[in-house]
């Protein structure tokens, strides 16, 4: 057995030099060892060279689960349930369910296999009583067929079936390794240099050292490239909370937008030095817009001219013409006066802790 402070390649080979081929979980079992160990240690092995032959394997392991250990320890639910029924006068079914364990699954079970008869007919509780004399306990005997063993023991294909489902079993998938002699097999190996030193070149020793041998197909060490930005991540998540609460994005993908809307609805006046703040481009094709709400234009030119709700407003002749000119969009406040007008004309949603 390999000791916890043997090398485990080194235990490994002189296991396959006694048996000529191991399995690397059965090898990892006997000798107490985790079964990634010894799979790391193949791998070491393989890189060598031809020391040692492989071939995957894949294994189906059965195994108890709690409720299984304790029925092959003890006894199925339905063969102790049927035990504790009285051969001769029968037992109440209120007593069964509250004294024998598991009793709900063993009864199920035991009325399924007509080990029992219930019988209702006399006064008080249903009286349970046994329908055969004696029952075999098969599931406890291939429970027991289970244990230490690495195989299905004794179960059939429905027996796996039923008992995986009763959940007394499980299942895993083992993927282990055959080992055998490879052409080159030894059970000493010495440790190939990785590189060529200049020292090696100076005294000459390079010409009796064993080089390892280049994996050009391995892959260099990844890049930490393209990361998003903290202020974008941040964004990201602010944003995705908003439309989880039902808020929508406004688009903004109208380039071309009217003065009305880019500047008139916002109340700025039609020949103020604030609109050359901007570096407006007029369009010359299309020129004009003339698709407005009437009622609302008619209300901010009203705004502009002489006010409104405390405003005298600016005291000038409003122009239509000077409004319907389209320009290249100065801002994407635009877009949040033609939203306001919009959701303006229909009921809107409410956040409040009330």
């Amino acid at each position: 057995m390999a000791s916890q402070t043997e090398s485990l390649p080194d235990a490994l080979l002189e296991a396959l030099a006694e048996k000529g081929r191991v399995d690397s979980y059965e090898y990892a079992t006997s000798v107490g060892r985790n079964h990634q160990d010894v799979v790391g240690a193949v791998k070491s092995l393989e890189s060598v060279g031809d020391v040692i032959k492989t071939e995957q394997k894949q294994t189906e392991l059965w195994e108890l689960t709690e409720e299984g250990k304790e029925i092959a320890e003890n006894g199925s639910h339905e063969v102790r349930l049927f035990e504790a029924v009285d051969q001769s006068n029968g037992t109440p079914q209120n007593e069964l369910m509250s004294t024998v364990p598991n009793a709900k699954i063993g009864f199920s079970k035991a009325m399924s296999n007509k080990w029992l008869r219930i019988d209702k007919s006399s006064p008080g509780p249903p009286q349970v009583y046994r329908n055969v004399e004696s029952v075999t306990d098969t599931v406890r005997k291939l429970l027991c067929s289970l244990k230490g063993e690495s195989g299905r023991g004794e179960l059939s294909d429905e027996n796996l079936k039923e008992f995986k489902k009763r959940k007394l079993i499980t299942n895993t998938i083992i993927k282990s390794y055959v080992i055998t002699q490879g052409p080159s097999f030894t059970t000493s190996i010495s440790k190939k240099s990785t590189e060529l030193t200049a020292e090696m070149i100076q005294n000459g020793s390079w010409k009796n050292e064993e080089f390892k041998s280049y994996n050009f197909n391995a892959l260099g060490a990844p890049l930490a490239t393209g990361h998003l930005h903290p202020l974008l991540k941040v964004r990201t998540e602010i944003r995705q909370i908003f439309l989880e609460m039902g808020f929508c994005e406004m688009p903004t993908n109208n380039f071309i937008e009217s003065s009305f809307w880019n500047f008139d609805a916002l109340f700025q006046p039609q020949q103020h030095p604030a609109r050359d703040a901007h570096d407006t481009f007029f369009l010359k094709d299309p020129q004009f817009s003339y698709d407005f709400p009437t009622e609302y234009l008619e209300r901010v030119k009203t705004m502009h001219q002489t006010g409104g709700h405390g405003s005298i407003g600016y005291q000038y002749d409003w122009k239509l013409e000077e409004a319907q000119k389209n320009i290249l969009r100065t801002h994407t406040t635009a877009v949040s006066t033609r939203m306001l007008y919009k959701l303006g004309q229909q009921v809107g949603v409410v956040h409040s802790n009330e």
